[in-house]
């Protein structure tokens, strides 16, 4: 079974503090379906068009745990907290 990966950017931060209760609340909540945070921060380097955005990457056991974490009633406890504190783009991609 391939892993998932849950890829997060963030495009914009506009209060940190609420990104800050978010992560304390997500954490635990992904961690709890298997997740493993492989990637937290800031890029060290942008080519191609890319951009100076914080990135995370979360890999999970598989596509299917990944998607029950961010549907999860933990995680949408951290959602609220993050209300509107970031705009992000977020996706679940499968692993090779």
């Amino acid at each position: 079974m391939a892993k998932g990966y849950l890829i997060t950017v963030y495009h914009a931060i506009y209060d940190v503090d609420k990104l800050g209760e978010y992560a304390e609340l997500a954490r635990p909540a992904l961690e709890g379906f298997g997740g493993r945070f492989l990637v937290r921060g800031m890029p060290v380097a942008v080519k191609e068009n890319g951009m100076m955005e914080r990135a995370v990457v979360c890999e999970f056991p598989s596509v299917a745990e990944a998607l029950a974490a961010l549907e999860s009633a933990e995680y949408a406890e951290a959602l609220s907290a993050l209300d509107g504190g970031a705009v992000r783009d977020m996706r679940i991609v499968e692993g090779a």
